[in-house]
Formats: structure tokens, sequence, C-alpha cells
């Protein structure tokens, strides 16, 4: 294996000069993607901060600062408008899953106060309203919905101000704060509309409904980014808390931050291996698929390299502690998700993009719109005034708005659970329809990840029961990781083993053992064959060398003077990955396959699928580089995978699909997850996106129409012609038939076929 340069954490370095510190901090307060922009602008204007880049989807930062400047200043930057950094703590990645279990809890119970009281006002309102008890209910139960669990809208609104930028708070705080003081004065004052003629309304369940939507949606967003550090929290869970090393000459079980480099570690079957290292005594198999991604294991002897986190099977051995704490293999590939997360700048959401305009815009209007009545309204000019600038902020309501995009994710993501798509978050199932280059792994994806015997010849058919039992009982015993596949092929056609003795596992070779009778058998490659002087028929030298081509492990099987059996073991493709290669060719889709498999195996997997563009004996960081070189030309990747080795790449890649049977850790980190394994569920995947975009673009039409069409009668455009004015109360039916008019919309996906 290629040694990968970890002399120096990835998360925090110097540069040339000694000046320069990267590292990454948790983030608190930040509750949509302009608060990830003010964050990231804040901290780049802070002195001594060289770059700082957001990621809201797990809400981190990732600064690199002048090594003079503390991480206590740039907490103080944040702390002065309102966010926070986590610093100075033992575990800050705990403390902040705390913080937001803390915060998903608040919003979870601000939604249901809202809901529960927001129910009498909306009732009232559209049903009661000229009761005038009614109004006063009303507004006593308008006050905590607003003003206390409503009150982040407001607090948020304000942040942003200060700023001068404006989000989808802003137009919630600005549309439900003026609804409010409007129908206060009208609860408060009626006989001033009254003496003029005019009925006055309220519209306390327009500020209450609007209050209780954008909460629920808060809440849908919380609950899916509140499992976003989740892998990073497996991958360190795959390193053991303790382990066994020999102390002054006696084996004890210490924790594992007390290792040091130069201790000698005993590791028992079925441990993880807990630092890397390199073996002094003893022999085992060590499952390293973490790393390589492949499902065989690899032997392990004197003078072998072992890694964090890779598995021990049957044997016991004891290494020499080489690396330890961050510079082992595993903590290398927790700081590379870690940082292939960080770097990506926060996708600024379409509708947070579009409020930041319309907002000013809306306010703007509305205050143009005040103007020009006092000076054009004659003697009724002020309520004209107020009437049409409150109207013209009413029609404005952000409700269609906040539930254009919410919507049609749901809807996709439903669609996509009913055809074993799990999608995590919707910035990737917005982004699946621009793809134009998808990244496969080999084992597990394209192949179905587990070493079975595909091929077994018989030399002597005369006395094939007899020693299938033989090799039954040889490979039942043997600790060979392809043993197993050998058991279950025999067992599976009904084969008994045979009663055996004097059995020797040979390393690197294979095996042999005597029957009752005294004669020797052997199982093993041609080297074991070679030094026991064991003929190999003509017949079964050409099925091996042709299985070989194929890139199977060729495996003999003989007594003591030739060889009688030949197998061939090997990763079947899934039957479903070539189909699936050719539908992504076919809609313009570049497909590449990467393995850490060698290279001659690569070649004819890629062959057998169809692919021209592969590469063998690739590290999980190679991976990583090749989906960002892709990147660099401009790119839309998709990386599928399946292992612990993937996560790198899948954290880089601009979509990430994960294997439903593959590690915990890929799926993790995969924005969306196949739950069959089935390739064929891709192209699928793909076109979801296509028609869910499609409908987010609906949905922002109909969401804006009203508008484009609404506020300029608010203002009162049609009065010269007609003498119409659009009564707030009508605004507000234009308002909520948007957002009918959105959800009915986004429910059309549903009937879609993908």
């Amino acid at each position: 294996m290629e040694a990968l340069d970890i002399s120096e954490p990835k998360s925090m370095h110097t540069d040339k000069n000694g000046k320069i510190v990267k590292n990454s901090f948790p983030v608190t307060g930040m509750t949509c993607a302009a608060c990830a922009s003010s964050v990231e602008s804040i901290l780049n204007n802070t002195q001594g901060v060289a770059n700082a880049s957001v990621n809201f989807a797990s809400s981190s930062v990732l600064v690199e600062y002048d090594q003079s400047l503390t991480p206590d200043a740039l907490r103080n930057a944040l702390q002065s408008v309102g966010y926070d950094l986590i610093v100075d703590v033992e575990d800050p990645s705990e403390a902040q899953a705390e913080r937001q279990r803390e915060h998903y809890q608040n919003v979870k119970n601000r939604t249901i106060w809202s809901s529960i009281l927001t129910l009498p006002v909306f009732i009232l309102g559209m049903f009661y309203m000229d009761w005038m008890s009614g109004r006063w209910i009303s507004l006593a139960f308008t006050i905590p919905v607003l003003f206390w669990f409503g009150r982040s809208f407001f607090i948020n609104a304000f942040k942003q101000a200060k700023h001068g930028k404006a989000n989808m708070d802003t137009l919630v705080a600005l549309s439900t704060g003026i609804a409010f003081i409007f129908s206060l004065f009208n609860t408060l004052f009626p006989e001033f509309w009254h003496n003029r003629g005019i009925h006055p309304h309220v519209y306390y369940e327009a500020a209450t409904v609007i209050i209780t939507f954008i909460s629920l949606g808060k809440l849908l967003e919380e609950k899916a980014k509140s499992n976003t550090s989740s892998a990073i929290k497996k991958l360190m869970g795959l390193q053991p808390k303790t382990l066994k090393a020999i102390v002054n000459g006696e084996e004890q079980e210490i924790p594992i931050a007390s290792v040091q480099k130069g201790y000698t570690i005993v590791v028992r079957p079925g441990e993880k291996i807990p630092v890397d290292g390199t073996v002094l005594s003893g022999s085992s198999n060590v499952d390293e698929s973490m790393i390589t991604g492949e499902p065989v294991p690899v032997a392990k002897t004197k003078g072998e390299k072992v890694f964090a986190g890779t598995v021990n099977q049957k044997g016991s051995f004891q290494f020499e502690a080489e690396k330890v704490g961050g510079e082992t293999l595993l903590s290398q590939i927790i700081r590379m998700v870690q940082e292939a997360q960080g770097s990506k700048a926060p996708v600024q959401k379409l509708v947070d993009k579009i409020a930041g305009i319309f907002v000013p815009v809306v306010m703007a209007i509305s205050i143009a719109t005040f103007i020009v009545w006092m000076f054009v309204g004659g003697d009724d000019a002020f309520t004209h005034a107020l009437l049409t600038s409150v109207a013209v902020l009413v029609i404005a309501c952000p409700c269609a708005l906040g539930l254009a995009t919410p919507t049609a994710i749901m809807v996709g993501v439903g669609k996509g659970a009913e055809n074993n798509i799990l999608i995590k978050d919707a910035e990737s199932l917005e982004l699946g329809h621009k793809v134009n280059a998808v990244v496969l792994d080999k084992t597990g994806t394209i192949t179905e990840g587990k070493p079975t015997v595909t091929n077994l010849f018989w030399s002597d058919k005369a006395h094939e029961d007899y020693h299938a039992s033989v090799l039954l009982a040889l490979e039942a015993q043997s600790e060979h990781p392809l043993a197993d596949a050998v058991v279950k092929k025999l067992k599976e056609e009904g084969v008994q083993s045979e009663e055996l003795k004097d059995f020797d596992s040979i390393t690197g070779k294979g095996v042999k053992a005597a029957n009752t009778s005294g004669k020797y058998y052997f199982i093993g490659n041609t080297k074991l064959m070679a030094e026991n002087h064991i003929n190999i028929p003509q017949d079964i030298q050409q099925k091996a060398a042709k299985w070989q081509e194929d890139a199977k492990t060729v495996v003999y099987f003989s007594d003591d003077q030739e060889v009688l059996a030949v197998l061939a073991i090997a990763d079947k493709i899934k039957a479903t990955s070539k189909s699936a290669i050719e539908k992504l060719k076919k809609n313009g889709v570049e497909v590449y396959m990467l393995t850490g498999d060698n290279n001659q195996t690569a070649r004819a997997v890629a062959q057998q699928v169809g692919l021209t563009d592969f590469k063998g004996e690739v590290l999980p960081s190679d991976k990583a580089d090749f989906v960002k070189e892709l990147q660099s030309k401009g790119k839309i990747v998709a990386m599928v995978g399946d292992g612990i080795n993937d996560s790198h790449a899948l954290a880089q890649a601009d979509v990430s699909i994960a294997m439903g049977h593959g590690s915990d850790i890929a799926m993790d980190v995969a924005k969306m997850t196949l739950i069959t394994s089935d390739l064929e569920s891709i192209p699928k995947a793909l076109k979801l996106s296509t028609r869910t975009v499609k409908g987010i673009r609906q949905n922002l039409f109909w969401a804006f129409i009203y508008n484009v069409i609404g506020i300029p009668i608010a203002a009162g455009l049609l009065y010269p012609v007609n003498g119409f004015l659009l009564d707030p109360m009508i605004a507000g039916m234009a308002m909520a038939f948007s957002s009918v008019s959105v959800v009915a919309n986004s429910l059309r996906l549903k009937t879609t076929k993908i």
C-alpha cells in the first residue's frame, strides 16, 4: 500500500513561515443560508483571518488564520452579532450536538404551541370576523404566538438589518408585525374608521398562520440537519477506547489516549486494531475493507503494516505502535471527511436569494404607495394610504414563497422512498439533475461485494463425492478468508464433511491435512503445489489460465500426487450494473470506475460492464482527488460507493450516493442511499431530481405571479380606472390561494413515473 503523508494533522497546520493555522470550529446560532453567509463574511473581515468557509449543513466553519489570533478572538467577533463558536471544550463535536438537540426541541415546542394557539385565531378570523369580542380573544392568543413562540423571526430579522441584509425572517417579521400593529389599532380604536365610513378589519389570523407555517418548515429543516454529525462520530467509534499493551513486561489494558510510539500492542481474534504499526510476532488475517474497500481480508505476518480501525479475524499477533493519536490513517480519513464537507461554499437557497431582493422591493413599493396616496388621495388620503400600503405588505406575505421549495422537496423525497432511494437533504435533490459525471466504486457497488465460488472443475469425476467431503473438511478448518466462500458453496450442494487429522496451515500458501488412512490432501496456490511436487494436469492448467484472465482467484485442491480440482473465486458483478451504466451513458452522463483492487481485476470488471474509463489500486484520498479533478474541469460529479474508504470522495462530490448494504459511515456521509443497492436506481434518482426541480420552479412561478399581479392592484393601480381598492382581507385570501396552488402543484409529483 502506498504510504500517505500524515506527518501533520490536516485540521491544523502551519505554513512555511509558521504563521498560518487552519482549524474547523462548530458554529451555533445559524438558522438559514443567509446566516451562514453572514458568519463567513464577518470572519473573513476579521483582522488576521486569511479565509473562512462555512458549511451550513454541518454547522461548522473552516478558518485559516494567523497563529497570533486566538480562537477566542474569532468567537468574540461572532458573539457580537449573535452567533457563537464552540472552542476550548474537551469534545466540541459533542457540545455542538447537545446544543443542536436543545435547539431542535425548542423549535418543536414553539411549533406545537403556535399551532395550538393559531387554530382558534384562524377560526375566529375566517368565520366570526365581525364578532367584536372575538377580536380581543384573537389578540390575546396572537401576542404569545408572535412575540414569544415566533420571537426568533423578529430577532433574526433585526440581526440581518444591522448588517444591511434581508432574508425570509425579515419578510416574516415585517408582514406579521405590520398586520399585527394594524389589527391592534383597529381593535383598540375602531371608531377611527367608523367615523370615516369604513368597517375596520383585523388580520390576526394572517399573522399567526404565517408564524406557524414557517415554524413548521424550520422544524423539518432542523430535523434533517440533526444527523449531519453522526458520520464523524461513527468514524471516531471505529477506534477502541482501550487497548492491551506490554508495559514493564506485563500485559495491561490502558486507555488509548495513553499509548505512545514504541509500545508493543496485543491484538486478539475479533478485536479492532487501535493504532497504526508493524507486526512483531504472530499472524492473522485482517479485514481492511474500511481502507481499501475490498472484501477479502489481508494476511498479516511479521513486518506487515497494520492500521487503526481495521478488524482482526481469527489469529493473534503483537505489533509495535508507530503512529498514534491524530497521526493514524483512521484519524486522517476523519479529517479528510471533515475538510471535504467544510471546504464547500454554503449553498445559497434560491428562496433566500430571492427574498434578499424581494423584501427591500416590497418595502419600497409599500412606502411609495403610502406617499403617493398621501398626495393624490384627497379627503381620504391617509385612509387610502394606510390601507393600500398594508395591503401591499399583506399580499406580499411569504407563505407561498416559503412553501415553494420545501413542499416540492418533501414530495420528491417521498417519491424517492417509494422507489428505494433515500434522500437526506434538499441540496442533492436540487443538484442531481445537473450531474454529468458519475464515479462508481467497484466492490459492493458494481459488484456484490463478497467473494463467491464462480467455477469448480473436477479432474477426477469418479471420486468426486469423497473428494468434495475432504475439501469441505479442509476449508472448514482453514482461517483463510476465501475458505468461507468454498464452505458455503459445498454446503449448498449438500456435501458432508469428512474426518481429517494432522491439519496444518501454511502461511501465504494454503493448508493440508490427512484422512483417517493417513493420505494427505492439500488446498492452496501454485506455490503450495510446486513445493510438494504435485502434478497439475493440462486440462486444469487451461481452466486456471482462462479464469485468471478474467481476474478470478484460482485455488487448487489435490492429494499428495496430483491436483484433483480447481476452483475460481471472484466478486460477482450485479445483474443490473451493466444496464444501469448503459442508461447513464445514454443520458449523456460520463461514467468512471475506481477501485482499490489491482489493475487486472479492474480492467476485467470494466470490460464486462461496458466501461472504458477506470482506475485500479487507488487509495481513499486518490478517489477524492479524482473527483476534484473532474470538478476542476467543470463537471458536476456524483460519487457512488459503499465503504468507509469511499467516505472522503463521497463528501467531496457534488452529489453523493451510498449503497444500502454498505457501511454506516458511507451512508451517513452520502446525501442519497440506494436501499436495494441496485445501480438502476441511479438514473431514477437523477430523473427524480429533474422532475423535482421543475416542480420547484413552477411553485416559485405561482408564488410570485400573485405578487406580480396583486401588488400593483393592492397599491391602487385600478383605482383611477374603476375606483377599486384591494381590501387587505382580500389580499390575505389571495396569499392563502397562492399557498394552496403551490401545495397542489407539488402533490402532482406523486403521480409522476420515474
